[in-house]
């Protein structure tokens, strides 16, 4: 047998030194999900601490209760504009980079806050917090590719997106430690700093190669290399951009459209149910079913407890039948389930039981859908893509806080507000997800077939 050329082995070697080539190790795996595990706990404790913060900082400008929601109003608007500038930032200058990025942006966001003067620099400031929320965008689409066909990735998926509830309890944890000591203007400066501590962990990040080849593709395509730009792509399982199917165009293409339009009413309908069974479920509980405040503050803190399981085990679940199929039944059982609960009997026990499944299956899915979108979409829109479906999160909880005020202003009760405002939206929402695509969850990346 011929010895192989030292051309031959010098072109292998350089090849296997390519970005698009590199291994990621099982070490640096553990490390980027701890990256944005933390990353994520930091932007949530951002995200909810305003709304934790609110009655307080409500008294400290002397806002009337009307005015105090209608600035949180005015601040979900400016977080669903500045998301949407996210996914561009992703398919444009890489998973890393943005990761970066956007903590940088929940950490002025969160130092920021602590300066407020007033109604109008609050809802500016806020609206920045709209690049926190977004993190979980970016470690959807960084994971599903730094996994690539890791054996249950979807569970070690969920254990990152459970950053959620520990975000949130944290926010409520230290709240009560730092309020006494710091007040709410200090309590950001905190959050600033957990950002900034993540800033630091973030920059030894490997780049997704992924993302390097979808570049290096794109280099080639620029200059003038067709064919290296499409063998590249083939040796990747990735489609050759044409220049066409980037972008919005990209998923909004006819090949691509119906499961973007679907995936995005998923996340409007879904986040209607949050607003109304998560952000708004001690007013539910008392007004619905009469709970009283003290024991509505004690059910949320199972909430959270619940949500971490169910994020856990819808992760679980989906490496076995799929993340399609999970958050599909996920989404119909936790509908049923508040149902059940708003129109059941009025006994404590039932109740607190019915409210916990139903969260179970209201928040668990999400560690499920955010891992499916980074893997339904193809490599050179998957930021865009998922970013597109994301921001309709914020007008969702727009939408449902709104719709429940409608309701009970012209006299329905709060138990029909709740169904209609909520119990039905996550129903279609799960029925939604009949209209997006199928992936073979044993398979990795499936529908990034190259174009020769």
């Amino acid at each position: 047998m011929a010895e192989p050329s030292s051309s031959t082995t010098a072109e292998v070697s350089q090849h296997a030194d390519e970005p698009w080539n590199a291994v990621i190790t099982k070490k640096q795996i553990g490390y980027a999900s701890l990256v944005c595990f933390i990353a994520w706990v930091a932007s949530v404790y951002d995200y909810t601490l305003f709304g934790t913060l609110l009655p307080v900082i409500a008294e400290d400008f002397g806002w009337s209760a009307a005015k105090a929601t209608a600035i949180n109003t005015y601040a979900t608007i400016g977080v669903f504009l500045v998301s949407l500038v996210v996914g561009f930032l992703i398919d444009r200058y890489g998973r890393k980079k943005t990761l970066i990025m956007l903590v940088i942006g929940g950490a002025v966001s969160s130092g920021l806050s602590g300066v407020a003067i007033g109604a109008a620099s609050m809802v500016i400031i806020r609206a920045f917090s709209g690049f926190a929320v977004s993190e979980e965008v970016v470690n959807a689409v960084y994971l599903n590719e730094i996994y690539k066909k890791a054996k249950g990735r979807g569970f070690m998926y969920s254990l990152v997106q459970s950053g959620w509830p520990v975000g949130a309890l944290l926010a409520a944890g230290m709240t009560s430690l730092l309020l006494p000591v710091v007040g709410w203007r200090g309590s950001f400066f905190v959050a600033a700093c957990a950002s900034i501590i993540v800033i630091v962990m973030a920059v030894r990040l490997p780049e997704s190669p992924v993302f390097a080849a979808i570049k290096e593709v794109e280099r080639r395509r620029k200059a003038g290399d067709a064919e290296g730009a499409a063998k590249l792509a083939a040796e990747q399982d990735l489609e050759v951009d044409t220049g066409s199917n980037l972008g919005l165009k990209g998923v909004f293409a006819p090949e691509l459209r119906r499961h973007t339009i679907s995936l995005s009413l998923v996340w409007l309908f879904s986040w209607m149910a949050i607003q109304v069974f998560a952000v708004l479920g001690t007013t539910v509980l008392v007004e619905a079913k009469g709970v009283s405040f003290e024991n509505s503050l004690y059910v949320l803190i199972l909430a959270n407890a619940v949500g971490f399981v169910g994020y856990l085990s819808h992760g679980l679940v989906g490496d076995r039948i799929g993340r399609r199929n999970t958050v599909l039944m996920g989404f119909l059982l936790g509908g049923i389930a508040s149902i059940i609960m708003l129109l059941g009997p009025a006994d404590d026990s039932f109740i607190y039981m019915m409210y916990a499944i139903t969260l179970f299956f209201l928040l668990g899915p999400f560690a499920a859908i955010l891992f499916y979108m980074g893997e339904s979409f193809p490599a050179h829109v998957r930021g865009t893509g998922a970013n597109v479906a994301h921001v309709m999160a914020p007008v969702g909880a727009i939408i449902g806080s709104g719709l429940v005020s409608i309701l009970l202003t012209v006299g329905v009760s709060m138990t029909w507000a709740a169904i209609l405002a909520g119990s039905l939206p996550l129903v279609l929402s799960g029925l939604l997800m009949f209209g997006t695509r199928h992936v073979d969850h044993l398979e990795n990346d499936p529908i990034e077939e190259a174009v020769a």
